[in-house]
């Protein structure tokens, strides 16, 4: 059995039998595999501090195709400390991995891996989550084949953006707006600038709530109308948002 090299992500485990852990991995090389970690639940395994939930390392692992893979030992990248210790972090970096799980299912793209992985450190680092939340929803749109058309009107093509529409698809005019509601001015141009933007090149994050707000909003009934995923994850986002923010 060949021994493998992959960089991944845990984004779940589980026990099995008394001693052993089954690890749902995403990774760059062969998207999402489950991996058996045989003995990490006792305190003495080596392998036993690379085996939790939000875990960013190169795994070897004997790797079986559609099957169940065996870990051997890993050398980590990234532990996510800052995000283990704040249950609002957790749900946001939670959502964001099972997202990512679901798009790769429709393809299997390594920018899919490379996106989750900015978004992480973003979050590591204190960045704004909604906004990183925000910028990686509108880049995996383009991986599940619905893009919506945020250059110019959806309908005519003009350039003289007035507001979004979900059900139209895209940015809308003055002269093809019926009954959209109409978000600002800053909104729009934000829009349009977290599909673009280079995650790893973010510096700096000062947005107001209230464009936050219109934001989120139309990103989460796009995906709503479009996207058909289920994501357990992104109820408990929002009740955590409800409680905590």
């Amino acid at each position: 059995m060949e021994i493998t090299k992959v960089e991944g992500i845990i984004i779940s485990e589980s026990s099995y039998k008394e001693t052993s852990k089954l690890l749902n991995i995403i990774t760059r090389e062969f998207g999402l595999i489950s991996v058996l970690a045989k003995g990490t639940k006792s305190l003495k395994n080596k392998n036993r501090a690379f085996t939790s939930k939000l875990t960013y390392a190169n795994f070897q692992i004997y790797y079986k195709k559609d099957k169940l893979s065996n870990l051997l030992c890993a050398d980590l990248i990234n532990p996510f400390i800052n995000i283990k210790k704040d249950l609002i972090k957790i749900s946001y970096s939670t959502y964001l991995t099972e997202l990512a799980s679901q798009v790769i299912k429709h393809s299997n793209n390594n920018d899919i891996f490379d996106i989750l992985v900015k978004s992480l450190v973003k979050i590591e680092q204190n960045y704004d989550p909604t906004i990183i939340k925000n910028i990686v929803e509108l880049k995996y749109l383009n991986y599940l084949g619905i893009r919506p058309i945020l250059d110019s009107c959806c309908v005519c093509g003009s350039i003289n953006i007035l507001t979004v529409s979900t059900s139209k698809g895209g940015f809308i005019c003055s002269n093809c707006h019926t009954n959209e509601a109409i978000i600002s001015s800053k909104s729009i141009k934000l829009l349009r600038m977290l599909y673009y933007v280079d995650i790893e090149k973010i510096s700096k994050i000062n947005v107001s709530n209230d464009v936050k707000q219109e934001i989120d909003k139309f990103i989460g009934e796009y995906y709503d109308k479009y996207a058909g995923l289920y994501l357990k994850s992104r109820n408990f986002l929002k009740t955590i948002k409800n409680t905590y923010i």
